[in-house]
């Protein structure tokens, strides 16, 4: 039976060897209030404390930039982990398991309309006398009022210090534990890293992929140095460039995509844009499924291929298109253009994605062209026929003749042009094809960098 939060505070309060201190700022003292809810109490906890004032805080834990940041959580962690171990360490640390839970948050204030989100993490020993270990996550809360974030806030608190007692190395189990006993729609993770003893080799992409896998987020994002990073903060202020594909295997044709997307995009953005264009390569979940199962090592490889070739990998669950442009206009306020090909273009008048719509078609477009997103399409040419079709010459279907000569009239759709008719003639299903056929002319249309997985890829398709 799935435990309760009230459960779960109690059996660690009845733990003899966990012992450990809370510091919560922004939201109230939830977490640490479920441990005084339950018996024992004195069993678990050795110190609570918040500092809401900033000059108390920043005599406590030092100046920071933000408050509610991944900077200010971790000075919180040094400071609670480190003086607990200096005052308790000598007494009891030869059988004392010590830990140290600190968040810090942005709830719903008196008049507040702006995003409610915080950092959570947690320093803590796997054994007794261990090195230290950390969690960190960040979480959005969706509910409107403050009293509903700060319960839903103190539950996910709890969830976490449990996890990571009761299901470390059980990265699903662990990422779906964080979320018991939260109703759906009520918080969001989109960031989750595990570091410190035990996690010296351990790779967070992996913690991205699954928080995206569980539905705990749409999307999470890590920079080519392989990073994992909060979307929002990282594309804040940001103008983003969106380039859609599975990227099985990284093509030359996704690069010559994004060069001339790019410079389209940047000739257009306004004065007044601020902050360097951030350029993002997205797999959607949807491309890394083998049957049901999720192909991690597929993952991992495409991921390597594009780091290495300088880029920013997206992953999300977003497979509708407007549904990646409202969580790109949630993250910035500047222009965003997502770059595809004619056939994807295609795609976008077909019901299939519009059903679940009430507005259906209309609605669908609706959401994709917020401001300032607009669509840069690239040319797909016929390989029998010959013919280049480009945006100028793309026939939408005829109830949709109009719907899309406005979106051109209005340069809501752009379209590129390219220089090497050749590379649009192959597909990555075409790469695979002369892999396994012995065709050498793949390594023409492939970067050097991802040969290796593509030839990996090609012959685990192969069928007997």
């Amino acid at each position: 039976m799935k435990q309760t939060t009230y459960d779960k505070a109690l059996e660690l309060n009845l733990d003899p060897e966990v012992y450990g201190t809370f510091a919560e700022i922004g939201a109230g003292q939830e977490t640490a209030n479920w441990f005084f809810r339950a018996s024992g109490t004195a069993g678990l906890v050795a110190k609570s404390i918040s500092a809401y004032d900033m000059t108390m805080s920043d005599a406590i834990y030092g100046r920071a930039s933000r408050y509610v940041s991944a900077e200010r959580l971790g000075s919180m962690l040094d400071h609670e982990y480190g003086i607990q171990l200096e005052r308790l360490a000598p007494k009891r640390g030869a059988n004392t398991t010590f830990f140290s839970f600190c968040n810090t948050v942005r709830a719903r204030g008196w008049q507040d309309s702006g995003e409610c989100h915080g950092w959570l993490g947690m320093r803590f020993q796997t054994h007794p006398g261990a090195p230290p270990s950390d969690i960190v996550l960040h979480v959005r809360l969706l509910d409107n009022e403050t009293t509903e974030q700060m319960d839903a806030l103190g539950i996910v608190g709890v969830n976490l210090i449990y996890a990571a007692f009761r299901h470390r190395g059980r990265l699903k189990r662990f990422v779906e534990a964080l979320v018991e006993n939260v109703a759906p729609g009520r918080v969001e993770i989109d960031l989750l890293k595990l570091t410190g003893h035990g996690y010296e080799t351990f790779d967070n992409r992996l913690c991205a992929l699954q928080l995206v896998a569980s539905g705990l987020t749409d999307a999470t994002m890590f920079l080519p140095s392989g990073e994992v990073v909060q979307p929002a903060e990282a594309l804040y202020r940001r103008p983003v460039l969106l380039l859609r594909g599975s990227f099985d295997p990284v093509m030359n044709v996704h690069l010559t995509m994004l060069g001339q997307a790019g410079s389209g995009f940047a000739a257009a953005l306004e004065a007044g844009d601020s902050g360097q264009e951030m350029r993002l390569c997205e797999i959607s979940l949807d491309n890394l499924l083998r049957g049901q199962n999720i192909d991690l090592q597929g993952f991992l490889d495409r991921a390597d291929a594009l780091q290495a070739l300088g880029e920013t990998v997206l992953l999300s669950r977003c497979a509708e298109f407007h549904r990646i442009a409202g969580f790109l206009k949630r993250c910035t306020t500047q222009p965003v253009g997502i770059i595809l090909s004619i056939g994807l273009l295609n795609e976008l008048f077909k019901p299939k994605w519009s059903e679940n719509l009430p507005g259906g078609l209309l609605e669908s477009f609706g959401r994709l062209f917020l401001k300032q997103v607009t669509l840069h399409v690239f040319p797909w040419k016929n390989r029998r026929s010959g013919e280049l079709v480009t945006v100028d010459n793309f026939r939408a279907p005829p109830e949709c003749a109009h719907l899309y000569q406005h979106f051109l009239d209005n340069r809501r759709i752009v379209g590129m042009a390219c220089d090497d008719d050749e590379m649009l003639l192959h597909t990555g299903r075409d790469v695979c094809r002369m892999i396994v056929d012995g065709d050498e002319r793949w390594h023409q249309l492939v970067p050097q960098v991802a040969w290796a997985m593509a030839e990996r890829h090609a012959h685990q398709r192969r069928t007997p």
